[in-house]
């Protein structure tokens, strides 16, 4: 997290709509930290994206003659929007995903391992660890001002309030009972 992932997502759809490609930007629907049907990063930038539940959904919802298929917070999807990004990749479209690589235990995230093998190009951003102000990788997840517990639930949607960019050294994960359950 706080690495540029959706500012660098809204750079491209906006290059590509500057190209004046058809250009449509997907978003799973249960992030609504900032708002409902838009990409919006930390800093308040945003981008209109179409809300989607699944792959399903979201193949449904890519129009006839759309060039540039961009998908935001990638992770929450389930394997077969790897599926979907080779079809459409195969069928000449220009295939655009934004996402985390790990989880707040540091585990390889959902799609993501096979999206990154699959990937014609791969991206990988940084941030700056909050704590220390080293480059940082990782996602650090506090609950109450406390570190998480490795099996608290993988996905909780957040920003500042449970979310952090720590490095290496900097990183906490508490082992034993959490919170609850994947």
């Amino acid at each position: 997290m706080f690495a540029g992932k959706s500012e660098e997502l809204i750079r491209r759809a906006r290059r590509a709509l500057y190209a004046k490609r058809k250009v449509q930007v997907f978003k799973p629907a249960l992030d609504n930290r900032y708002d409902e049907s838009k990409v919006v990063t930390h800093m308040g930038v945003d981008h209109e994206a179409m809300p989607v539940k699944n792959v399903a959904d979201l193949r449904a919802k890519v129009e006839r003659g759309t060039q540039v298929i961009l998908i935001e917070e990638v992770q929450f999807f389930d394997e077969s929007v790897c599926d979907l990004a080779i079809e459409l990749a195969d069928k000449g479209k220009e295939v655009i995903c934004a996402g985390l690589d790990q989880d707040f235990r540091r585990e390889p995230f959902g799609p993501m391992p096979r999206l990154l093998a699959i990937a014609d190009e791969v991206v990988k951003l940084r941030a700056i660890c909050m704590n220390c102000g080293a480059t940082a990788s990782h996602t650090y997840r506090q609950i109450d001002g406390k570190p998480a517990h490795r099996d608290d639930p993988i996905i909780l949607i957040g920003a500042t309030e449970s979310y952090e960019a720590r490095c290496r050294n900097c990183y906490k994960l508490v082992s034993g009972r959490g919170r609850g359950k994947k």
